[in-house]
């Protein structure tokens, strides 16, 4: 079963992660979510986790 089609099962083009989206909303509520970073654990932790990035494309 071909699930990247036309009915839309999944995304083929302009695809983004969860922690892109996360990135986004807290850029738009005037916040940097790379600040948001606390160690725990010998590990960097954050919303977007260690990655992430803003959507350009949204915003314009």
């Amino acid at each position: 079963m071909n699930w990247d089609d036309e009915l839309g099962y999944s995304a083929v083009a302009g695809r983004m992660h969860l922690h892109d989206m996360h990135a986004t909303v807290l850029h738009l509520m005037g916040l940097d979510h790379t600040r948001l970073t606390y160690r725990y654990g010998g590990r960097d932790f954050r919303l977007t986790d260690v990655f992430g990035r803003v959507i350009e494309e949204l915003l314009a």
